[in-house]
């Protein structure tokens, strides 16, 4: 029997959560929509949505639990926490990069970070990387964080030849 994952992020959107939720299982293989959840009459004083409207969607990508909420307005992503993609290749960089992009804030990507369509923040991070930079600080590493911090989407060959002192 499969383990239990005892934590799911819940993502919390005003009322775009059911067309959030198809964009990122399009972009991510692997991933599907588990069971969605309506409003109903009870506490419509408070929640303030029509009855049957979303009210939750649990769903997978790449077989991780999330949760997403139709809350309302109150409260709004922040660059505070963000979702890693660890990629093998600089195709898969290049892929997520893309499609979670399409339609975010250009503005808001620095060093594999960006921002999508809905204002969720993601780090497309290959591997290597995280293999470069662990460990003591050194001069290869430095050479790494130096040819990082200028970089948008991350290239993977531009940090294996700074990391060969290249």
């Amino acid at each position: 029997m499969p383990a239990i994952q005892r934590i799911t992020p819940c993502l919390w959107f005003d009322d775009r959560a059911e067309e959030a939720v198809a964009f990122y299982t399009a972009v991510f293989r692997n991933s599907r929509v588990v069971g969605t959840s309506r409003y109903g009459e009870e506490g419509r004083e408070i929640h303030g949505k029509p009855p049957g409207s979303v009210l939750m969607v649990e769903f997978e990508l790449d077989g991780q639990a999330f949760t997403a909420l139709n809350g309302g307005p109150i409260y709004k992503f922040t660059e505070a926490i963000s979702l890693q993609v660890h990629c093998e290749t600089q195709d898969e960089v290049d892929y997520y990069w893309e499609r979670l992009g399409q339609g975010g804030d250009p503005s808001a990507q620095q060093c594999g970070w960006l921002k999508d369509r809905y204002g969720l923040s993601w780090q497309i991070v290959p591997r290597v990387l995280l293999e470069m930079l662990s460990g003591p600080v050194s001069a290869a590493s430095e050479r790494v964080m130096k040819a990082l911090f200028p970089m948008k989407k991350i290239d993977v060959g531009a940090l294996e030849r700074a990391f060969a002192g290249r």
